[in-house]
């Protein structure tokens, strides 16, 4: 074989070789890309089996717990953790601290948590025991824990936002008065967004997302997922749920509506939990109490008993006896009270402290006022109050309706009645619009919710250091002397006369000043008033002589510059009569008040009644003068002033005649807001003596019984008087 013939051997041997090789190449690529998806398969089935493995662990985890029911007593301590975090919650609410009212704090709220041991104070328990009953109606309605949780939480939450951001705009709690706003006036609610109330809003909704969080889990542990009530019978389910939702229900309600009536069970166990009212303030009531407990005491208060003859035609005949003395009244007079400018000045504590029973002053500390006094309309007035009540004296003297006509439990017609009246007819609405009343008041608008009332009142403008919040009605003068907290009467009276002054207009002018208000606390330097005790064998104590002096030295202050104001009111070309009084003494005299003798003494302050070189009446001096209270003040004013009257205002002319001054029961206490003093009314005569009711001839019996209808109409009634033309003026 040749060469040649080799070679194509060999060819032919590896072309024939080349199938099979590519066959077992083919064969050996297979089984290699078979491995290759074998091992893939294999390493997703690893996973599926390690994730299957991690859920079923999962659910081993949660099969731990939801294999066991939560046992009753582990529900008991949730109903009471999440009870106890919505009171916090609430808390949480009003505990924004204000920089100008010093006698409100934060932690005066959270404090009630210790003062169950210390002072024995449990308001804690009433707060979380009133909450409890909403919670526990919430899980019936449900009949599961983890569906009524959440929503009693939220429910918690959204009205704590709603409380701070009430409080952060206009220093005031929610009061029962706001769900009528909430009626009529939905769509400016956005308005009251505080700056920056997103950042409350977002982290509102975080603790909420946290609590849903917190409730889910829970429920994934729990056996029995929230179930409360598994009775087999299900007619005996429904009826224990029925049971839990009314009898919690009716006590809730029952409560609501007696808390603040005096005598009631209600009044009587929420007093011996510890509720302290302090409704001067709204804010401090409700970190002192609980905004739960503060709220509710207000939403029914008994205003006054109804008279046994109340109706409609009753009314309609008393407005027509009335609108015949008014007719009879002014025949004799010539004059029209808003014909002048008239100015009630309301001066914080002012009264003469020579007068205090068993007090030795070493000067005089009204020189100024007693020599006005002298020359016009003046006397004394009988408070309501001793150390506090301000807002009570005002209320009478705006309206001239008498605290000694209500009941026991209306400690505070600011707080717990105006808000809810519907009509509300006080003295400056006699010069009509509302452009031609304003008032001034040197402090926090929001105290005893003068801010709202005062728009009701129909007060066009209400100066005070925190106007409107909006920035407008800011009080322009807010000078302090030496280390005063308060602003000076002096600011006061100037913020007043610059807007007095700028029209020709006749208005209604409201001072309510601050410069006396307590405390006490040797504030002003250079004083050289001193008082001491006319008893040498019962010296005064320091604390008390500090108060006293300090007093001394603001009352000549305040002297003084009511002087200067009356001087520049002289200046005026327009009538001006201004009617000042002090409303009540300051709550200092410990030694004097220890006597129940001193108990009328410590109840006269000081009060004139005076008419500018531009009034006809400048220097008139009205008989019947020297006493009077402050429900009296709009008669007197009117017959100084020789001035028309209308029905109401002839009433009040005839019942001061027989009855000089009228206040409820008084006490030798600071006024406190609980309810009004037990005992009896005070009634003075012309002399200043004490008057029994069972005393009275028929006239005044008669009196006093259209004085109890006329203001049960406004306050509490039917309001028949208000068509009646029984307050407008000729």
């Amino acid at each position: 074989m040749t060469t040649r013939d080799t070679a194509r051997s060999q060819s032919a041997s590896q072309a024939a070789q080349a199938p099979h090789a590519a066959s077992v190449a083919g064969t050996v690529g297979a089984t290699s890309a078979n491995a290759t998806a074998a091992d893939d398969d294999i390493e997703i089935l690893d996973i599926a089996r390690k994730e299957d493995t991690d859920e079923r662990r999962g659910r081993r985890w949660f099969k731990r717990f939801s294999g066991r029911p939560f046992p009753g007593w582990l529900y008991a301590f949730l109903f009471i953790l999440f009870d106890l975090a919505a009171v916090a919650t609430l808390q949480w609410g009003v505990s924004l601290k204000s920089t100008r009212v010093k006698l409100s704090s934060p932690t005066v709220g959270w404090g009630f948590v210790t003062k169950m041991w210390t002072d024995g104070n449990f308001v804690l328990v009433l707060n979380a025991l009133l909450l409890g009953l909403i919670y526990l109606i919430l899980l019936m309605l449900t009949n599961r824990f983890w569906i009524a949780t959440p929503v009693f939480l939220a429910a918690a939450i959204i009205v704590a936002v709603i409380e701070h951001f009430k409080v952060q705009i206009r220093y005031e709690a929610v009061l029962p008065s706001d769900l009528n706003f909430l009626k009529a006036d939905k769509s400016n609610l956005l308005s009251f967004m505080p700056p920056g109330a997103h950042w409350t809003i977002i982290g509102a909704c975080a603790v909420f997302v946290g609590v849903l969080i917190v409730c889910f889990l829970l429920y994934r542990m729990d056996g029995r997922s929230g179930r409360l009530l598994r009775f087999d019978n299900v007619g005996l389910n429904v009826t224990v749920r029925l049971l839990l939702i009314l009898l919690p229900g009716m006590f809730f309600t029952l409560y609501s509506m007696q808390v603040s009536t005096v005598g009631s069970w209600a009044k009587t166990f929420a007093t011996v939990m510890g509720d302290k009212p302090s409704m001067w303030d709204s804010v401090y009531d409700a970190q002192r109490n609980g905004p739960l407990v503060s709220f509710t005491r207000q939403l029914n208060p008994r205003i006054m008993e109804k008279p046994a003859n109340y109706s409609e035609a009753t009314m309609k005949k008393l407005a027509a006896k009335y609108a015949k003395e008014a007719t009879t009244i002014n025949e004799l007079r010539s004059a029209n009270m808003t014909d002048s400018t008239v100015i009630y000045v309301l001066s914080e504590s002012f009264s003469d402290p020579s007068r205090v029973p068993g007090l030795k002053v070493n000067k005089d500390s009204m020189p100024n006022i007693r020599k006005i006094k002298s020359g016009t309309t003046s006397g004394l007035m009988l408070s309501s109050g001793y150390g506090g009540g301000t807002a009570n004296l005002e209320y009478m003297g705006l309206t001239g309706m008498s605290m000694a006509n209500f009941d026991s439990s209306l400690s505070s017609p600011y707080q717990q009645l105006v808000p809810s009246e519907h009509w509300v007819p006080t003295i400056n609405q006699m010069w009509g619009a509302a452009k031609f009343s304003e008032a001034f008041h040197p402090y926090e608008s929001s105290m005893y919710s003068r801010a709202t009332n005062y728009v009701k009142f129909g007060f066009s403008h209400f100066y005070t250091l925190t106007g409107d919040g909006e920035g407008n009605d800011i009080i322009k003068y807010q000078d302090k002397i030496d280390e005063s907290p308060y602003v000076s009467d002096e600011a006061t009276y100037k913020s007043a006369l610059e807007e007095i002054a700028k029209t020709d207009d006749n208005q209604f002018i409201q001072i309510i000043t601050m410069q006396n208000h307590m405390p006490y606390n040797d504030w002003y330097k250079d004083n050289d008033f001193t008082a001491e005790s006319t008893d040498p064998s019962q010296p005064l104590e320091k604390d008390e002589t500090k108060s006293i002096e300090t007093y001394q030295k603001g009352a000549s202050l305040t002297d003084e510059a009511t002087a200067a104001f009356l001087e520049e009111l002289d200046k005026l070309d327009k009538p001006v009569t201004v009617v000042f009084y002090g409303d009540h003494l300051p709550g200092i005299y410990e030694t004097a008040s220890a006597d129940t003798n001193n108990s009328l003494a410590l109840h006269l302050t000081d009060y004139f009644i005076w008419s500018n070189e531009a009034s006809s009446s400048q220097g008139e001096k009205i008989d019947n003068a020297a006493y009077s209270s402050p429900n009296f003040f709009v008669a007197q004013a009117a017959e100084h002033m020789d001035a028309k009257v209308s029905p109401y205002l002839a009433f009040l002319t005839e019942m001061h005649a027989k009855i000089s001054a009228m206040e409820p029961p008084v006490v030798n206490t600071i006024q406190g807001w609980d309810r009004i003093p037990e005992g009896q009314n005070i009634y003075l005569d012309a002399d200043g003596n004490p008057m029994a009711e069972s005393d009275f001839d028929d006239e005044t019996k008669q009196l006093l019984a259209d004085y109890k209808l006329i203001q049960y109409d406004i306050t509490a009634g039917k309001n028949y008087l208000k068509d009646s033309g029984f307050m407008d003026l000729p």
